[in-house]
């Protein structure tokens, strides 16, 4: 059983009842636990660590918080404090938040902030809609309590309850610490189109590196930039980098424009491709952009609808990308899967199109600045081929660290 409490956080000056309750549930399951009070307006005298206190951990002192001319400042202001609070404790083993939109808004970057693993649970009204801004690429959990939190009734108290038995279990039932892992540790960019790839990959390499894979459906791609970040991976094997044509075509799965800078800030070494370049990731069919109606459309399933990109598409997606990695400073080899893209893109499916890829390709080799550290490379092969899972592993094993060592 962890020796951390649970700190339950919100505004008592509206949700007090429904705070307290939370608690004493997760006290009457065993685990210790701090009231937070993160109200902007008046001092609770129920809660552990009263709005006050909170507010003296902001950067430039309570007044930011308790003197802001308007509330949306006093918010703001509060969540910076609320972030500042939670790391300057060492007896952490979990929070729960509740709260509306502005309690969510203002809690959350607080969940966010805590490590990876430590249970995180926000019970909030707006958990029913878009929670990515809320989220980000932490493991934030959301829970929608259905009625708003304003008051204990029959429906509430069930929910609430369910919400402090679960981050209650997540604390005292924490995952057993593994054994060290000796291995180095790999992030691996995959998509449904070029899972056969990466499968082989991992099949080769795991027995020697931990390989940590992420779904390159925008949030993906982010999450996989942050751990990178994070200095818990030894190089990225970016194979599948299709979030760079739903950013630059307006899809659903775009990690932003700040995808790959995270070579340029730490140079990690990247092995990485063009995979799933040929798709842009759209909503139900009804849901594509009218300027895109007479283009080559795939219903993937009832949810998702994939459109080709065009040879215009891949000339302008090969520039951008190559600029992204052109400003790494580390080792970056550039593998073009010469074979097609992705699952789509063979000959008899849907999106084969020769002449999209050769001007991807083209257009990668006179972008792509080579060095001694920058390679680019043709492979004749399918993104999906076991020849080009055998060449990505012999650049990872012989060549990539290697070279790194010797730079």
């Amino acid at each position: 059983m962890s020796t951390g409490r649970v700190y339950v956080v919100g505004t008592f000056d509206t949700k007090a009842d429904e705070l307290l309750y939370v608690a004493r549930l997760v006290r009457e399951a065993g685990v210790e636990t701090v009231t937070v009070d993160v109200g902007t307006t008046t001092s609770a005298e129920h809660a552990d660590v009263p709005g006050h206190e909170v507010a003296r951990f902001h950067p430039e002192g309570p007044g930011r918080v308790l003197g802001a001319p308007d509330r949306g400042q006093a918010v703001i202001a509060m969540s910076k404090a609320l972030v500042a609070f939670v790391a300057s404790r060492g007896d952490v083993a979990g929070m729960i938040g509740l709260g509306g939109s502005g309690g969510t808004s203002l809690i959350a970057p607080a969940l966010r902030a805590l490590p990876l693993g430590l249970p995180k649970l926000m019970v909030s009204t707006v958990a029913s809609g878009d929670t990515s801004g809320y989220v980000g690429v932490s493991d934030v959990t959301m829970m929608y309590p259905v009625t708003d939190i304003a008051g204990l009734n029959t429906v509430s108290r069930r929910i609430l309850a369910n919400a402090a038995h679960a981050i209650a279990g997540m604390v005292a039932r924490a995952a057993p610490k593994p054994a060290q892992d000796a291995r180095p540790a790999l992030a691996l960019s995959m998509f449904g189109v070029t899972t056969k790839a990466v499968q082989q990959l991992r099949t080769r390499l795991e027995r020697d590196y931990d390989c940590i894979v992420f779904h390159a459906n925008g949030a993906g791609g982010r999450s996989l930039e942050a751990i990178a970040g994070s200095g818990m991976v030894e190089a990225v094997l970016d194979l599948t980098t299709t979030e760079v044509a739903d950013h630059l075509m307006g899809g659903i799965c775009t990690a932003g424009p700040e995808r790959f800078d995270v070579l340029a800030r730490t140079g990690i070494p990247w092995i990485g491709s063009c995979g799933a370049l040929d798709m842009v990731n759209f909503g139900p069919r009804d849901t594509v952009p009218e300027r895109y109606a007479d283009r080559l459309l795939f219903v993937h399933n009832a949810n998702i609808t994939l459109m080709r990109t065009t040879p215009e598409e891949n000339v302008a997606m090969a520039r951008w990308l190559a600029a992204k990695l052109n400003a790494s400073p580390g080792p970056v080899d550039l593998v073009l899967p010469l074979g097609g893209v992705s699952a789509l893109d063979a000959p008899g499916e849907a999106f084969w199109d020769p002449a999209a890829d050769e001007a991807l390709f083209e257009t990668l080799e006179a972008a792509f600045e080579l060095s001694e550290t920058h390679k680019l490379h043709r492979v004749d092969a399918h993104i999906n081929d076991a020849a080009f899972a055998a060449f990505v592993e012999r650049l990872l094993r012989v060549e990539r660290f290697s070279r790194s060592a010797s730079n």
